[in-house]
């Protein structure tokens, strides 16, 4: 349960408060925890890319799917998205600042993932089989 104090604190230091349910602090945490966006700021932390350089870079991901993640990162204020006057048209992709201060966290759970990922398989093995 959130108290009053705790909203009061949020609101005096301008931050969100996870445990509060009415809160957009976990609607962001959603979008951030979405596998598209961490690879997709994963690949940008390397500097701009097109479109198909994500989509080849990140592999398995409908156009679709791609481009409606791209949106919502450009309307967080995380990703921008230029479109160059040229035939055809050129569209390239970048982290703001914003989204730049997210690799260090998104590398940091993607590690513990890739260095983890045989244990937590071994789990689920093991889960499975106790399971059926």
């Amino acid at each position: 349960m959130v108290t009053n104090g705790e909203h009061l604190v949020a609101k005096l230091y301008d931050r969100g408060n996870l445990f509060d349910p009415d809160c957009p602090t976990r609607v962001i945490l959603d979008r951030i925890g979405d596998k598209w966006t961490v690879l997709a700021v994963l690949l940008l932390s390397n500097g701009p890319l097109r479109f198909t350089q994500l989509r080849d870079g990140i592999g398995r991901v409908a156009p679709k799917v791609l481009t409606q993640t791209l949106r919502r990162l450009e309307r967080d204020g995380l990703v921008t998205r230029e479109v160059f006057a040229e035939v055809p048209p050129r569209v390239v992709y970048t982290l703001t600042p914003l989204g730049q201060s997210l690799i260090g966290p998104i590398r940091a759970v993607s590690d513990w993932a890739e260095v983890h990922v045989p244990a937590i398989t071994a789990a689920q093995h093991s889960y499975d089989l106790d399971s059926a």
